[in-house]
């Protein structure tokens, strides 16, 4: 996966003088059915959030209020996103390492995940991260799903 992989989508969004509605289905707004829902808030001003990339896991992050910086980095390229709107989402693929900062007061964050939580998912450690990325690299294209040369 590359950085060119993530992007931001956007939400429907119906305006009404109550108030407005966004929703995001599984299979439609996102390309994965959600296994699990989880939110980061209460984040103490100057502390970050992250620090890991998944192995299998993509995600969907989303300000539902404040806003917050999504830093990304695929072991080549790392690139910061500005989230502060509930409609928009950011699309992040598996093996994209990812840390939150900037945090503003009543902040929160919530993650559509592709699949429920388990710890053998995760690279906590950025070496570990960049390891598994060049064993990736070095492996034949038909281990990585790509197609053979001719």
């Amino acid at each position: 996966m590359a950085l060119a992989d993530c992007r931001i989508v956007g939400f429907p969004k119906i305006h009404d003088p109550r108030g407005n509605l966004t929703f995001v289905e599984g299979g439609n707004h996102v390309d994965y059915d959600i296994k699990r829902v989880y939110y980061i808030y209460d984040v103490p001003g100057g502390a970050e959030r992250g620090g890991h990339a998944h192995k299998q896991t993509c995600e969907m992050l989303i300000a539902m209020s404040g806003s917050f910086d999504v830093v990304l980095n695929d072991g080549q390229v790392e690139q910061r996103f500005h989230l502060n709107r509930s409609h928009y989402g950011l699309y992040v693929p598996p093996m994209t390492w990812r840390h939150l900062e900037n945090f503003s007061s009543g902040s929160v964050c919530m993650v559509l995940a592709s699949h429920r939580y388990t710890e053998e998912d995760y690279y906590r450690a950025y070496e570990d991260f960049e390891a598994a990325l060049e064993v990736q690299a070095a492996a034949p294209a038909a281990h990585r799903g790509l197609p053979h040369a001719a």
